[in-house]
């Protein structure tokens, strides 16, 4: 009797079966083989680099200084019917103060015209607004580099037929010498405290990456006064005092 022969469809069978046989003998060696791990990399800085590594601090230093010079502002208030009466009106009053101010050996270039307000003035109380006046405020700044002379400027603009002094404000001429100190100062601070943080974390600074720094300006003011309250008969009391010039640097340091 013939050996019978398997139809089309016994074979598939057998094949898939065999296949799948195969599938799960090899199937977790394969896996084993092809599973993703995880990767651990360091991103790349801006230009395609690995990133510095650093460590940021900030440090301050400051610098105690006493001004040389002052700045004084004041001026003249005057109210008359007219606009073009209180213009001549304040014209006339300022022309004596800058006189007198220059009298005392104040330069030119030292007095400076900073505000010149003419506007009409209203009376607020009828139900009916209407003008009652005119008034010119003008205002000068005057740059006193001998502070010695700073309460006759108040003294003597007062006498002349000034009506407001706005105040005085302090400075020096110039702040070079106490900022490079202050400077120096500030990045001392800044090292020790890298230093401090370095030893630390047991790494070890190899230089300097980024400075950037903010300067506090200096800045001294007399407590306002006006001219109903500068002396006649004696000289104005005008204490400069002192301030501090101070530099904040933020410094980022490489570590390895």
């Amino acid at each position: 009797m013939a050996a019978s022969i398997p139809n089309r469809s016994s074979l598939l069978l057998v094949a898939a079966v065999g296949g799948l046989l195969v599938g799960l003998v090899a199937g977790p060696a394969l896996g084993a083989a092809t599973a993703p791990r995880p990767v651990y990399q360091v991103a790349p800085g801006i230009d395609g680099t690995a990133p510095e590594h650093t460590i940021a601090v900030a440090g301050s230093g400051k610098v105690t200084v006493i001004p040389d010079m002052a700045t004084v502002s004041l001026g003249v208030n005057v109210q008359k019917d007219t606009a073009k009466g209180a213009r001549e009106a304040g014209a006339a009053a300022m022309t004596k103060v800058i006189a007198a101010i220059k009298a005392l050996g104040i330069d030119d270039k030292d007095i400076a015209t900073s505000m010149v307000s003419l506007g009409p003035v209203y009376d607020y109380q009828s139900t009916t607004q209407r003008i009652t006046g005119y008034q010119l405020q003008n205002t000068v700044s005057v740059t006193v580099r001998d502070l010695t002379k700073v309460a006759d400027v108040l003294d003597d603009s007062v006498n002349a037929g000034a009506t407001t002094v706005n105040g005085v404000s302090f400075d020096v001429a110039d702040r070079t010498a106490a900022e490079a100190k202050a400077r120096e100062a500030a990045m001392v601070d800044a090292k020790a405290k890298a230093d401090t943080l370095s030893k630390a974390a047991g790494v070890a600074i190899t230089g300097v990456a980024s400075i950037s720094e903010t300067v506090s300006t200096p800045i001294w003011y007399a407590p306002e006064m006006s001219a109903a309250g500068a002396a006649r008969d004696a000289a104005t009391p005008v204490m400069p005092g002192s301030t501090d010039v101070t530099i904040t640097v933020q410094v980022s340091y490489l570590i390895d």
